[in-house]
């Protein structure tokens, strides 16, 4: 194994941990979706994705704070953008494995249907 990579240190995990731990709730999700075609406010996240300002505002403030997105203030308005495009790699990667998974149980219980008949 020549090309083997080193083992990553421990605050390299937690750091990894952390980001998948953000990834892991469909709010925020969402929110990188609402996010992926350009800079928005809080006001037209919480429009389009028609939630709580509050809880949208807080899921704002912790993929700032692990630097998904960059923000600006403009008057009394905080607009929002991604910081880190390569999240969406990251979503395409696991949407295409989850599609993959799904195609091939279809498979498998398509088989299984038409062997039993």
């Amino acid at each position: 194994m020549a090309n083997a990579k080193p083992p990553l240190s421990d605050k390299m995990l937690e750091l990894v941990a952390h980001r998948f731990r953000l990834l892991g709730d469909a709010s925020r999700l969402r929110i990188l979706q609402c996010l992926e075609p350009g800079e928005q406010s809080v006001g037209e996240i919480t429009l389009e994705l028609s939630g709580n300002q509050s809880n949208i505002s807080k899921h704002l403030q912790s993929l700032y704070d692990a630097g998904l997105l960059s923000r600006r203030r403009e008057r009394n308005s905080v607009y929002y953008s991604i910081a880190d495009p390569t999240i969406f790699k990251l979503c395409d990667l696991v949407c295409h494995s989850a599609s993959e998974n799904v195609r091939a149980n279809y498979s498998e219980l398509i088989g299984l249907v038409r062997r039993r008949n």
